[in-house]
């Protein structure tokens, strides 16, 4: 399984990008998680969705802001960021756990599947 993330860029603070996160080798199941890690800081939970029922959960420092969804007919799930902060910048990936239970969803260790990762840079 290979996991695709795409759509970073450089921002200005308040601006939007949307990221992409496409699979190649299986068709999503269980669960997407979104991440993120900034230099020196631990990899962090951002956003997740359930690729069956579409439900998702996010971080608190991101909720309101960020929204995650998927199209299942492209086999691609999506994390769109509005109002981006510099404290947003860092290195986002997607993450793929098949196997997952909503209790795991939030910990990058459950995941079996991770994308190469996308730089998102807010300049202020």
């Amino acid at each position: 399984v290979q996991l695709q993330a795409s759509g970073g860029g450089l921002v200005q603070a308040g601006g939007s990008l949307t990221l992409s996160c496409a699979a190649s080798g299986r068709t999503f199941s269980g669960y997407v998680g979104w991440f993120r890690q900034a230099p020196g800081l631990e990899r962090e939970f951002v956003a997740r969705i359930n690729w069956s029922s579409g439900y998702t959960a996010y971080a608190d420092s991101v909720k309101g802001r960020f929204t995650a969804s998927r199209d299942k007919a492209k086999n691609t799930a999506y994390l769109q960021m509005k109002s981006l902060k510099p404290e947003d910048t860092a290195v986002y990936y997607c993450a793929l756990g098949p196997r997952l239970i909503l209790s795991d969803s939030h910990n990058p260790q459950r995941y079996d599947y991770w994308g190469q990762g996308t730089q998102v840079t807010v300049s202020s």
